[in-house]
């Protein structure tokens, strides 16, 4: 299965949708998984870019989703900076 890019929030509510719809889900099915009800969750899922790590990553493992985070490569590499350097933290 391809991975998904995301940039920006705006982008999470049609993806939340597509991978509910995806895997046979309502969002009844979700809500309930999720507790809350089914209106929460609708609310939820239309204003994506609003919820909080915790809940998206819960969301996103009723979903049979992971997230990954990935530096990108830059197209221009600093003097001295190759694509295998670690942040610094």
């Amino acid at each position: 299965m391809p991975g998904f890019t995301v940039r920006t929030a705006d982008q999470l509510p049609s993806l939340l949708q597509g991978f509910r719809k995806e895997t046979g889900l309502t969002q009844s099915d979700v809500a309930l998984r999720l507790g809350v009800t089914q209106q929460t969750y609708s609310a939820l899922e239309r204003n994506a870019e609003n919820i909080g790590a915790a809940r998206l990553l819960k969301l996103l493992g009723i979903l049979g989703v992971e997230m990954v985070l990935d530096k990108p490569v830059p197209l221009h590499p600093t003097p001295g900076q190759t694509d295998t350097d670690q942040p610094s933290w």
